[in-house]
């Protein structure tokens, strides 16, 4: 298995999308721009940074524990009395 089948970021699904504007640091960028070029590399398709980004998130939001306590509902159906 070559080093670049060992990213995080599997194959991009399919999704609707909202268009968001995103500000970071130029090194932020750069990193993007050559996590992209790997993931090109390893799944044989061409991806920009941009595209990367919600991806990104969204696995770092599901691997957050703390996000995910404070997101779960703990409503339970209310017994009639």
């Amino acid at each position: 298995m070559s080093a670049t089948k060992k990213l995080r970021l599997g194959p991009l699904p399919k999704t609707e999308n909202v268009k968001l504007t995103f500000a970071c640091p130029a090194s932020l960028k750069a990193d993007l721009d050559r996590y992209a070029a790997l993931h090109a590399q390893a799944y044989g398709e061409a991806v920009d940074a941009e595209k990367l980004i919600p991806h990104m998130l969204e696995a770092f939001m599901a691997g957050d524990r703390g996000f995910r306590k404070g997101t779960t509902t703990r409503s339970a159906p209310s017994k009639p009395t």
